[in-house]
Parts: structure tokens; sequence; C-alpha cells
């Protein structure tokens, strides 16, 4: 199937590692020209130049995007190449904390980072695809925003706020041709989900062979019904598909990667 994404721009806000990366390789795959972003100069570069060995078109900006500043810089940046046709509010970060080590100035530093992040990049990019009637916004969100865990509570809640104002920009731009959407990840196992499963592993009795550690843990933590853990290029599929024409028809939607784990049918 053709996504039809050739000779479109698309920026990926904090795609030098996990699902922004994988992202960022897929939508270049299919013939996008791809702007990656991070804080890393040297990290940006190199997943660029792999992108570009591998016949894609891949360009990089770096900032900040905790910051007015460091969202000025990544627009510029991006727009140096020319129009954006596409921004995946990818970045985002989060702690292991629960609610009492979570601080009201570590909620407002986590919604800063995730929720106002985005807005920034909305701001700095979504007026110019309205006025050139086109483009795509996918913001990624999670299962934790509809069923949060009691740990990290200043996490889910920014993932649902991110699901919120993804769904009002969609009420926004009614009429356009530019849409709003969600990809809502279950446990994706990037390599740091790896790492902390198999040091836990030992303590929960989950054994040593990754296969049983990946079977328990996702029984005992996240159970789904694929029964394991969704991989980043599922991720990435699911945000390709809303960035071309063939997802014209979806707006304010929520795309739940996550193997059954949202138990909801709704």
């Amino acid at each position: 199937m053709d996504l039809q994404l050739t000779g479109r721009r698309a920026l990926i806000t904090g795609s030098t590692s996990g699902l922004g990366e994988t992202t960022a390789r897929l939508l270049a795959a299919e013939g996008a020209e791809v702007v990656i972003h991070g804080r890393d100069a040297g990290r940006a570069a190199a997943v660029a130049a792999s992108i570009t060995a591998a016949g894609g078109k891949a360009s990089v900006t770096i900032g900040d995007l905790a910051t007015d500043a460091g969202a000025d810089a990544v627009a510029e940046g991006a727009l140096a190449g020319g129009a954006v046709d596409i921004l995946v509010n990818n970045a985002g970060a989060y702690e292991h904390l629960d609610w009492a080590a979570a601080t009201p100035d570590i909620w407002l530093n986590t919604y800063n980072i995730n929720v106002v992040s985005g807005v920034r990049m909305i701001h700095r990019l979504v007026p110019a695809m309205r006025d050139r009637d086109y483009g795509r916004v996918v913001t990624i969100g999670g299962g934790l925003s509809l069923q949060p865990f009691a740990g990290h509570p200043h996490y889910n809640a920014s993932l649902a706020a991110r699901h919120n104002l993804a769904v009002s920009l969609a009420r926004d731009l009614a009429g356009t041709r530019v849409t709003s959407n969600v990809v809502s990840p279950g446990a994706i196992l990037v390599p740091a989900v790896r790492e902390f499963l198999t040091k836990l592993a030992p303590e929960r009795g989950w054994g040593e062979d990754w296969a049983e550690i990946e079977d328990r843990s996702v029984r005992e933590i996240v159970p789904n019904d694929r029964v394991r853990y969704g991989r980043p290029e599922e991720i990435a599929g699911a945000v390709a598909y809303l960035c071309g024409p063939h997802a014209e028809y979806i707006s304010g939607a929520t795309i739940r990667v996550d193997g059954g784990s949202v138990r909801g049918a709704f």
C-alpha cells in the first residue's frame, strides 16, 4: 500500500531514539522528508545520516521544547528546508514515582515537558498548515490516559491532557484539510523497557530467558490479548497511516495500538 507521503515534510519531535526514531525511519521509507529533532546534535545527526544512507531524505533541528526559545529554534530549523506538512508530537518524559514522591513541582515540570511542549509546536507550525489547507498533526498518547496505574500519577495525567488537546485541536480545524489525531501505544518494547524488566525479573521470579520474562511480566503487569509487548514499528505504522491521504476522514480519533490492554469497547 502506497501511503502517498512522497513530497511531504515531517517533523517528528524526540526522534533521536525510541518510538520517535522508528517513526521517522518509516516515514522516510514511505517517501517523506523527515526532520529529526532532539537536544543532542550528535545523536540527531547520526539518525539523519543513517536515514540518508538508506536512501531517504532527512535533516536535523535541535532545541529544548520545554522552553519558548527552544521551540522557536526547533521550528526555525525545521522550516529552513521548506514547509512542514506533518507534525508528530512525540517528545516527552516520565519518571517512575509514586504519589508521595511526585511533588507539585514534578507535576508542573512533567506537564510542561509532555503537554505544553506539544502546544508550543502546534502554535508554531499549524497556522501555516491551515493557510495551505493541508496538514497532519499526530500526537503520541498512551493507554495510561484511560486506565492509569497508581504509580507515576503525574505522567498518567499528562497523557490524558495530550489526548484532550489533540481532540480540541481537531474541532478547531473543522472545515480544513488539516487533521489532528492520537496514536495511543500500550506497553512497547523499547530498550529501556527491556532493561527495566530484565533487572526486575530476579525479584519477581520470572527466570532469565527473555521469552519467559516477556510472557510472565506481560501477564502480571500489562495483561493484553496478544500476550506480549508491542514493537516500535507497530506504533510507527499507525502514525504513518494517519499522515497520509487515506486517513483524510479521520478526525479527533484515538488509534489504540496496545494489544487490547484498554478493555473498553469505545
